[in-house]
């Protein structure tokens, strides 16, 4: 599938692993949580380029100590009208200061990518059938923000203030 990461498209080396199914050592590997819970310790040393898939129910403080150790985070949205892997994100960039790749996976609609960006998303694996251009383009749509997020953008206010106050 498809994938736009950090408002690009890019290729994807990252391959999810089923909970039985054995690791490749030269291949950057997702695994569940529930697998790198029951596995962390012998994940966690052998150096591979490791990333966690969370589901909704899931939490992220279970990987608040070993966020510094994972290149990706994917939350996962089994179901389009689910937000949870919203309030996820932001807790990862915010509450725990991950500052690595956190990706929507599952059923992502490109009219929630904005949404999901602002809320410290960065990289979604696009559904297929839709392409990266489009999906880019709806990133593009709108660059105004009306509040603060995880996103860094500063709010249209607050730029409307410093024009004004700039202008004095």
């Amino acid at each position: 599938m498809p994938l736009i990461k950090n408002g690009r498209a890019a290729s994807d080396p990252w391959v999810f692993y089923a909970d039985d199914a054995p690791l490749q050592p030269d291949i950057p590997a997702v695994v569940s949580l529930p697998r790198f819970r029951a596995e962390r310790a012998g994940l966690v040393p052998a150096g591979l380029d490791l990333g966690v898939r969370v589901a909704p129910q899931e939490g992220p403080e279970a990987l608040a100590d070993d966020l510094h150790r994972l290149g990706l985070v994917e939350l996962d949205f089994p179901a389009f009208t689910d937000g949870r892997g919203y309030s996820t994100a932001r807790l990862l960039r915010q509450r725990y200061g991950y500052t690595g790749e956190i990706r929507a996976v599952g059923q992502v609609l490109r009219d929630q990518a904005l949404f999901m960006l602002r809320a410290g998303i960065n990289a979604f694996q696009i559904p297929a059938g839709e392409t990266a251009d489009d999906w880019l383009a709806a990133i593009a749509a709108v660059r105004s923000a009306y509040q603060p997020a995880s996103d860094g953008r500063a709010p249209i206010w607050y730029l409307r203030a410093k024009r004004a106050a700039a202008a004095q």
